[in-house]
């Protein structure tokens, strides 16, 4: 992951900002922890200010994009977190599981370090109804589906899990691959797609951008999607995993496998 966003990282803070409905979902999740690992922290996007934050990020762009005001962190791996046992009550990994080099290895950390609950913020590579990729970026879910863990892999990881939908409003502000949902334009400015690692794995982006910007032009994608206007919000797939550690693992985690 450090490679990926040293590479894009420049300039992720122009687009990438917690959405505040988003970060609701999320904080409530984290239940009554009081002190937190953000595990593939990036920017510091989503990090509780009313509860002690400890921030994992491997990527130096990254760091260096993180403001005073966030939490302190640490220049490491998810895969080697640098934290004894059940140092913390909750540990926190929002869309990056994705990115890691060993996923199992990295969940098993997770689970290692959270006394109380472990926190997941991942996309559900079973559900594909995004005009986006369908129509312009198959290329995408090719890849996301190889990378992003599946529900059932995670439930074989955890035991039981809760998995709760997260949809995405239609004026979400941070600029992710699925924020711009129903603002179809946005998908054209290079600035905005350099804040979303999906294009930046594709091998063929200028073919679906002449595909969008033609049918936007026609209003052809208005024929087929227009009835997303009227929505004030989508589920893409996006999901909330919460782990009760005190429920599960009484002792040691189990061996992951995905």
């Amino acid at each position: 992951m450090a490679q990926i966003y040293d590479e894009i990282g420049i300039g992720y803070n122009n687009y990438r900002h917690p959405d505040p409905r988003l970060a609701v979902s999320i904080h409530r999740a984290l239940g009554e922890s009081r002190t937190v690992v953000n595990v593939g922290a990036g920017a510091g996007s989503y990090e509780p200010t009313d509860r002690a934050v400890i921030a994992v990020e491997p990527s130096l762009a990254m760091i260096h994009q993180r403001r005073l005001e966030h939490a302190p962190v640490v220049q490491a791996s998810a895969t080697a977190l640098p934290f004894p046992e059940a140092a913390f009550d909750a540990a926190l990994a929002i869309l990056t599981v994705h990115h890691w080099p060993d996923q199992p290895r990295g969940l098993r950390e997770m689970a290692r370090v959270a006394r109380k609950r472990v926190v997941i913020v991942t996309w559900d590579p079973e559900v594909f109804d995004f005009w986006l990729t369908a129509d312009y970026f198959p290329e995408i879910t090719e890849i996301d589906r190889d990378i992003c863990p599946s529900m059932q892999a995670l439930r074989d990881a955890f035991g039981e899990i809760e998995v709760k939908p997260l949809p995405v409003p239609h004026d979400c502000i941070d600029g992710f691959l699925g924020a711009y949902w129903r603002r179809p334009h946005a998908y054209l400015d290079a600035g905005v797609r350099g804040a979303i690692s999906s294009f930046s794995k594709l091998t063929d982006v200028e073919s679906g951008l002449a595909r969008l910007r033609s049918d936007l032009e026609s209003g052809a994608w208005e024929h087929r999607y227009g009835h997303l206007l009227q929505q004030s919000d989508a589920d893409l797939g996006y999901r909330l995993v919460i782990v009760d550690r005190r429920t599960h693992f009484t002792t040691s985690p189990p061996e992951l496998s995905i």
